[in-house]
């Protein structure tokens, strides 16, 4: 048994009527190699030999009474593994829109907050005899490291299958506590509050002196901050109804890109959504003359936290800047931009909107959802949309025999932010998944197909620099120190799984 963190409960707080706040992923299977090919008794089999190691999967909620404190996460003694993976077929013919349409339908309802917060759907009829493993699980659960952490425990680095004699002691189910038990609990737990409230204060308070001194100097000029974004189309209400579409572009012209300017990965992977933006934005006649404002989501797990579950994020406000019309320029402003971001998040400290997590209760954070929501319409949006990149493995794995041949996540989209764009490298390829409110982004395909022609705007952009521009670029982009900064957004810092 175990308290959710605050910003675990959080994450619950903001679920509403039209906000889904469960996670995607995308995997497509190469099932040729497994005996009796891949559905869902194989992936039942395989998360049962494997279900000690992966708690989220074992645990549902319980909500406190009368909302005390955050909910606790428990050993589920109903659990029922057959609920949670099932398997379904694709319309024919089967091709990558088809699938994306079923992900958009599977994406639009929420999960049953009385099981354990995800689902498993297996699906066939693919035209090029592949299967997907369609992945859903509620982000107060898991975070983007975490949720590499918990494909690690599903996958093999060979084809041959983990044997399950060799797997962990099974896990053993909790007794639900009874309403009191967890008011007590929750008393005594809340007898703290003051004291985290002081330590939060007090950390906020040194974070806003260095980010003032940092703005002082002038070092913060040009900064993104939230509500200085332009109203775009999808920067309003939004609907239960989802829309997924995917793409991918070439981790080796990634990195041609990357060496050409002396940037980073993570830059490039910016600045190809920008130009994507900049083309989509064109096309139905409503490119800003601003930059756009993203919110870029970071890990900021210490050594000691790695591997841990839940949320444990930070997160940063960037430039996307696809009013420029020179890719090269556009390059520039956004590593400009990330690295003013990291000095934000630097100053600020990584931990800050952990610590006010939990000590903000779920009525407050409701309060808070609804007096943005009534007013959203009349003040600029907090920020256009969510773009996350999550570092994945770089070498192929294999589930229950069958190889991984891609892999697409995809996050949540807000009311007033109804578009997110998340990014996964595996192998040699940058999948880049859309989740988007289906009545705000009905086009969204376009968005998804303008991403390989940003991309080669860049590559075009790379073979003809100097090496001389290219160090300038570097030069001016350039900020001591923001290396220490811990992000899941840098996509170069790639590592094997275990």
């Amino acid at each position: 048994m175990e308290r959710l963190s605050g910003l675990d409960a959080a994450f619950l707080s903001l679920e509403g009527p039209v906000d889904h706040m469960h996670v995607m992923a995308v995997a497509i299977l190469d099932p040729s190699d497994v005996p009796g090919g891949f559905n869902a008794r194989t992936m039942r089999l395989l998360v049962g030999e494997r279900l000690s190691r992966i708690p989220p999967f074992r645990r549902r909620l319980v909500e406190v009474p009368f909302n005390l404190h955050h909910p606790l996460w428990v050993e589920d003694p109903d659990f029922d593994l057959e609920y949670h993976v099932r398997q379904v077929a694709v319309i024919a013919p089967g091709g990558e829109r088809e699938l994306a349409s079923l992900v958009g339908e599977i994406s639009s309802r929420q999960l049953d907050r009385t099981r354990p917060l995800w689902q498993f759907w297996i699906v066939e009829g693919l035209a090029d005899g592949n299967v997907a493993l369609v992945a859903k699980m509620h982000h107060s659960a898991i975070d983007g490291a975490s949720g590499v952490d918990v494909l690690a425990q599903l996958v093999d680095l060979e084809p041959t299958p983990l044997a399950a004699e060799e797997e962990l002691t099974a896990w053993r189910p909790d007794r639900v506590p009874t309403d009191l038990e967890m008011i007590l609990g929750s008393v005594v737990s809340i007898a703290r509050r003051p004291e985290q409230i002081a330590k939060a204060g007090l950390n906020l308070g040194k974070g806003l002196i260095r980010l003032g001194q940092s703005a002082l100097d002038g070092s913060m000029t040009g900064a993104a901050a939230p509500f200085t974004a332009p109203r775009l189309p999808w920067n309003s209400a939004i609907t239960p109804h989802r829309k997924v579409a995917f793409s991918t572009v070439s981790l080796a012209d990634v990195k041609v890109v990357k060496d050409a300017f002396g940037l980073t990965v993570n830059d490039v992977v910016l600045a190809v959504v920008s130009g994507a933006l900049r083309i989509y934005l064109t096309g139905i006649d409503a490119l800003p003359d601003k930059p756009l404002v993203a919110v870029v989501p970071t890990n900021v797990r210490t050594k000691n936290q790695k591997g841990v579950m839940g949320n444990v994020v930070s997160a940063m406000f960037a430039s996307l800047p696809a009013e420029q019309a020179d890719p090269v320029k556009r390059l520039a402003l956004v590593a400009e931009s990330m690295g003013l971001a990291k000095q934000t998040q630097r100053d600020l400290g990584g931990t800050i909107l952990g610590e006010w997590a939990e000590v903000a209760t779920a009525p407050i954070l409701s309060s808070g959802i609804r007096i943005y929501r009534r007013f959203s319409e009349r003040m600029r949006p907090i920020y256009n949309l969510v773009v996350s990149n999550v570092p994945g493995p770089p070498v192929p794995v294999y589930m229950a025999g069958a190889r991984v041949v891609s892999l697409v996540p995809m996050g949540p989209v807000f009311d007033g932010a109804g578009l997110n764009i998340t990014v996964l490298s595996y192998m040699d390829r940058v999948d880049v998944g859309f989740m988007a409110c289906r009545e705000t982004v009905p086009s969204l395909w376009s968005l998804a197909e303008a991403i390989p022609a940003a991309m080669e705007e860049l590559l075009e952009a790379a073979r003809g620099s100097s090496s001389t521009n290219a160090q300038s670029m570097k030069a001016e982009v350039d900020l001591t120190g923001l290396e220490e900064v811990a992000t899941n957004d840098e996509v170069s810092s790639l590592t094997p799984l275990p």
